[in-house]
């Protein structure tokens, strides 16, 4: 039974017993998500002739204290957003809006968020999220999933060498420090609760 209680995602420390109030708190938490995820989209780090959202790293920490229901929800609520015009991911409005970007060169890394989420909160809802090694294997999958939905989609608009060549060689270091962070993020929240553990 002990593993049953600890091994849940961390938001579900703060939902009430109540089932009316849980749904509420998990709507609320769901569209807090959403500006986290707007935030972090037009939160720009700027590499050379690159620039890196610190989205990819939102998604993971999103998951990684959500769990895998919630941070799905919370992710297609998102892109339903987006996709209903409100100008929320990294370049819009000025390379568009809705599902015009939607289906441009960044769909097929918008669609990968869904899979981050997915891969990353069933790692939390086992408790993964309490080590460091865990996470970094659940969360590397999920960067690996992402950049492959990335680059399938945009090798379908632009071929695939020119897709590898800026879909994916600029991100695999600045990615890869993002995936090393939420992997020590999530056990070191943890580390705070230590009567949660």
């Amino acid at each position: 039974m002990a593993t049953e209680i600890t091994a849940r995602p961390l938001v579900e420390l703060t939902l009430p017993e109540n089932r009316a109030m849980r749904l509420v708190t998990q709507a609320f938490l769901a569209v807090a998500g959403t500006v986290f995820l707007a935030m972090s989209a037009k939160t720009k780090v700027v590499l050379g002739p690159v620039d890196m959202s610190l989205q990819t790293l939102a998604v993971f920490l999103l998951a990684a204290a959500y769990g895998s229901r919630l941070a799905v929800a919370t992710v297609l609520l998102y892109l339903a957003e987006g996709a209903f015009g409100l100008p929320i991911f990294q370049s819009t409005p000025e390379k568009g809006i809705g599902l015009a970007y939607m289906l441009g060169t960044t769909g097929g890394y918008l669609a990968g968020f869904v899979a981050m989420a997915a891969i990353v909160g069933y790692a939390a809802d086992r408790g993964w999220d309490r080590s460091f090694f865990k996470m970094l294997g659940a969360v590397l999958v999920a960067e690996v999933v992402m950049t492959a939905m990335g680059f399938a989609w945009l090798a379908y608009l632009i071929g695939a060498e020119k897709a590898w060549q800026f879909g994916v060689v600029p991100f695999i270091v600045p990615d890869l420090i993002k995936v090393l962070l939420a992997a020590a993020i999530a056990p070191a929240a943890w580390s705070l609760l230590p009567k949660h553990r």
